[in-house]
């Protein structure tokens, strides 16, 4: 009788657990949109990555205020509509070891799904109360932030996703003593077919410098121990295929500066001509084209600006770059928020944008 007594007692303990895991994710879902799932099941009729199938754009970003990460979509490539009323559609509560994210990436594979990845970092985790000192390890040693996982997620519809927070120190432990790893971003390597994933990792408070690594098919894990993406330093590196070149794009000194190569992860060469027209410090530049054209846009983050903002260059040659403004000081907007950090942008169909709008209640006429 008492190991009956006891038996039921752990089911219940067991359901009521359940019911409060599943409690939680009802609410993250009402509360974001998005669904986060064990596993993705490829759709049949998934579209590849063909330009003229593409007829709008999916930006990302995210807020200091909140430490998450957002969605807006347009269907011009110049004004910008947050699919869930101006709110989070990531959660750093929910995705990340130090409850924060930041640096939100975006990109769609050949395979037809989007590729998602942020920085695990919450800069003021200490007031509002997730750890006792200002980052996790000593600032004297380690420097700003100090933080060393990154966001892995993947979705096909961008409701359901998979999700990994990935301590990149602890699976490669080869790297050594790593300060960071900051702003990852993902590109298609057409030589490995495989999607690649590349960040910034820091050491002895100052050697920042680009890396680059394989996930996993999953995109649960990075598989190879990353590797120098090129000699020159910097951050925040940006990587576009432009015809048979690769155009990168990354951070020194607080100025956005430009290399090209033929190879996707070596052979970039010094150049230190400032690229953005800005007269403050900038970061987190990001490519995109302008659907149906031969222009590009360079997006970048003002963050020296009071308030900060985006702001944006536009470029067919990638030589010569023409000033279009901040949002909503120039010809890009935006309708429902303001003051977004380090995004990206990537591309939709007729049919994704019209589920977006569908799924969030949103009017995009």
């Amino acid at each position: 009788m008492r190991k009956t007594f006891i038996q039921m007692v752990c089911f219940a303990q067991l359901l009521f657990g359940a019911n409060a895991v599943m409690a939680q994710e009802n609410n993250v879902e009402a509360q974001t949109g998005i669904v986060i799932v064990p596993e993705l099941e490829k759709p049949g009729n998934t579209p590849g990555f063909n330009e003229q199938d593409l007829e709008g754009y999916l930006l990302v970003y995210f807020k200091d205020q909140n430490q998450s990460a957002y969605m807006a979509v347009s269907t011009d490539g110049y004004t910008f509509t947050d699919v869930n009323g101006g709110e989070p559609v990531f959660l750093g509560t929910e995705l990340a070891e130090q409850k924060g994210v930041r640096d939100p990436h975006i990109t769609r594979g050949p395979d037809g799904a989007f590729y998602l990845v942020m920085t695990d970092l919450h800069i003021f985790g200490k007031r509002a109360g997730y750890r006792d000192t200002e980052f996790q390890r000593p600032a004297e040693k380690y420097g700003w932030g100090n933080n060393r996982a990154i966001v892995l997620m993947k979705s096909y519809d961008l409701i359901h996703w998979t999700h990994s927070d990935f301590r990149v120190d602890l699976a490669f432990p080869e790297l050594g003593d790593i300060d960071c790893s900051w702003a990852p971003q993902t590109v298609y390597d057409p030589v490995e077919d495989k999607m690649m994933v590349y960040f910034t990792i820091r050491y002895n408070n100052k050697e920042c410098n680009m890396y680059y690594s394989y996930p996993n098919e999953d995109f649960t894990k990075l598989e190879t121990t990353p590797k120098r993406i090129t000699e020159i330093g910097g951050l925040d590196g940006d990587i576009t295929k432009v015809g048979d070149d690769y155009q990168m794009f990354y951070v020194s000194d607080a100025k956005i500066l430009h290399s090209v190569s033929d190879k996707i992860n070596e052979g970039y060469k010094v150049n230190t001509t400032r690229i953005d027209p800005e007269t403050v410090s900038t970061e987190a530049p990001n490519v995109f084209k302008r659907l149906g054209t031969d222009k590009y846009v360079l997006m970048y983050d003002v963050y020296g600006a009071r308030p900060n903002n985006m702001g944006f260059s536009e470029t067919s040659d990638f030589k010569t770059f023409k000033d279009i403004g901040h949002f909503n000081k120039g010809v890009m907007k935006t309708t429902n928020f303001e003051r977004p950090k380090h995004g990206a942008v990537t591309y939709l169909t007729k049919k994704e944008l019209e589920t977006i709008a569908k799924h969030w209640k949103m009017d995009l006429k």
